[in-house]
């Protein structure tokens, strides 16, 4: 008899690549969330620039998991505030502000919360489903 993997484990490991991928995009959240006031350290100079997780399928047991490809800077404009009297001023008096909105990113990580929480209930669903099985072929 060929060696088959029960479509529980392919769950599982579909579902268990799923958590490392959200959990790496919740590292990103949070890194911008932490950074989301930071200014450059020179007159001029740009600030910290929003990170963005970018996924792609990935074979896992036969099945089509994801993983984290890559982490891609979010070229969309920085914001400016007027402060001549702060240290990272241009020559107009202008502050480059990062381009983190932190509403965003807190609805990004519930996002992120939500899906771990649910690919968690896929493997305690297939974990019970694997154990009801091995208890009825007990019997």
């Amino acid at each position: 008899m060929p060696n088959v993997k029960p479509p529980t484990n392919s769950a599982m490991a579909v579902a268990a690549s799923a958590l490392r991928a959200q959990q790496a995009r919740m590292r990103i959240i949070a890194e911008n969330i932490a950074n989301a006031d930071s200014t450059a350290r020179t007159p001029g100079g740009d600030p910290y620039r929003r990170q963005q997780p970018v996924f792609e399928v990935n074979r896992v047991d036969g099945a089509s998991g994801v993983r984290l490809a890559e982490v891609r800077p979010d070229n969309s404009d920085f914001k400016l505030e007027y402060d001549p009297q702060h240290p990272a001023a241009d020559a107009n008096g202008y502050v480059k502000r990062p381009n983190v909105d932190s509403l965003i990113e807190a609805m990004d990580m519930r996002e992120a919360q939500r899906a771990y929480e649910a690919n968690l209930n896929v493997i305690e669903t297939a974990r019970t489903m694997e154990s009801r099985t091995l208890d009825i072929l007990k019997k």
